[in-house]
């Protein structure tokens, strides 16, 4: 799955942010395109189906659900009438449940889909000072390969992601927060239509729960940041935050909340985000131009390449953990630089 302008694109109407789709192909059937997100422009419009683009997309571990991040084009064409910031990055998911039928009006702006979409996460241009009001999402994946287990024992289908509240001072800051999926995605929730209106986003639907699991507002160095993973079996979700010396450390927190707690201990900053092992709770990340593996619980860490003049970079874990994939930027004899991909073979 990836990502696939529209259809219709031209130097009057380019590619952008808002004006984008995701395409599935088959490994048993290459160059047939398969729709993930429904587009409908035109009032009324479809549930199911979305009015802008979608990015970053990810299989949940299962199959049957995508996650995205998503901008709107009629937020976009709102904020330029306006002059407020409507066009909000936000979250949101497809699932493999039933086709979405909309009508070819929009010349070649609308399309079917062979899946069911519907945005996670409420956001608003303007949080309420204080609040855990959001007005960006954004960093987000599937929390476990099947979801993570709830106190009451249940096992619930989420992603967790970056959002950016408005502190007390009025400052934006970056918290790590968690949305509960419900099964049924196609029900509108209280704050309105999962299909959206002419001057609102599409609503989260029913069911759909989004909490703040961080507090770092008023800590020394406050944020968090990078793309928020989860382990194996959805009990920890990592990310990147500032430690007591002000230097930028891998830190985990459980999906039900709690104290996070501090997993590296550098002396400089961790360079990227963390991918987890698929079966283990050991996971990898850039520090010092290198790759490292570092075991939950324990200050040791190993390094699995040699310092590089430019970082390694987009780690990927293998689904049986017996390879790591990455990028670095290499420099060429003629002195020109190219971003390759590497493989490690564990």
């Amino acid at each position: 799955v990836f990502i696939h302008g529209l259809f219709n694109c031209s130097p009057d109407a380019p590619y952008q942010q808002w004006r984008r789709t995701g395409i599935i192909i088959k490994d048993t059937a290459p160059g047939i395109p398969i729709f993930m997100d429904a587009r409908d422009i035109t009032f009324p419009f479809t549930p199911g189906a979305l009015r802008g683009g979608t990015h970053r997309h990810e299989f949940s571990g299962d199959g049957q659900w995508i996650g995205f991040t998503y901008n709107d084009a009629l937020m976009k064409k709102l904020e330029d009438s306006t002059g407020i910031n409507y066009n909000l990055r936000t979250i949101g998911v497809s699932k493999k449940s039933q086709k979405v039928r909309v009508d070819s009006y929009g010349h070649g702006e609308n399309i079917s889909s062979e899946w069911f979409s519907a945005l996670m996460v409420k956001v608003t241009p303007k949080p309420t000072a204080g609040s855990d009001e959001i007005s960006r999402a954004a960093g987000d994946s599937w929390v476990g390969q099947n979801g993570y287990t709830k106190v009451n024992g249940d096992t619930q289908r989420a992603r967790a992601f970056i959002g950016t509240i408005n502190t007390k001072e009025g400052k934006n800051i970056d918290e790590v927060f968690i949305v509960d999926i419900p099964e049924d995605i196609t029900k509108s929730g209280e704050n309105g239509p999962i299909e959206g209106t002419e001057i609102t986003m599409p609503s989260p639907p029913k069911g759909a729960q989004q909490r703040r699991l961080t507090t770092t507002a008023d800590s020394k160095f406050p944020g968090c940041e990078g793309i928020v993973r989860s382990s194996h079996d959805g009990s920890l979700l990592a990310y990147l935050a500032y430690d007591e010396y002000g230097i930028k450390q891998v830190f985990t927190i459980s999906p039900t909340g709690g104290i996070p707690v501090q997993q590296t201990f550098h002396l400089s900053d961790v360079q990227s985000g963390v991918r987890w092992h698929p079966k283990e709770y050991r996971m990898i990340y850039t520090w010092g131009n290198a790759i490292v593996s570092a075991q939950i619980g324990k200050k040791e860490f190993s390094l699995l390449t040699k310092p590089s003049k430019n970082p390694p970079t987009n780690l990927v874990w293998s689904h049986d953990g017996k390879k790591i994939a990455f990028n670095r930027i290499v420099t060429e004899n003629a002195g020109q630089s190219a971003k390759q991909i590497f493989i490690i073979d564990l």
